[in-house]
């Protein structure tokens, strides 16, 4: 399985994180997303958001004031 890849940087506020919201819904379950983003304030907002929807979030860096992050997408459930 490929990983998709959303360059985030620049953006402040919750942006990266809605962006990355609305690539996860074309995902399918397990598929991995990879986001780039350069606000500090992403860190706390991805991990609230991957706690929040049930996603894995399997890797966190920064480097050089870029920070990226690896989700693997839910396994959707049927209700």
């Amino acid at each position: 399985m490929t990983e998709i890849l959303l360059d985030a940087k620049y953006l402040k506020g919750p942006m990266p994180v809605l962006r990355a919201a609305r690539t996860i819904r074309g995902l399918e379950p397990g598929a991995k997303l990879r986001v780039l983003a350069t606000d500090p304030g992403t860190v706390v907002d991805f991990r609230d958001f991957c706690r929040d929807n049930g996603h894995a979030l399997i890797a966190v860096s920064e480097t050089k004031g870029v920070f990226s992050f690896t989700i693997r997408c839910r396994a959707k459930t049927e209700i």
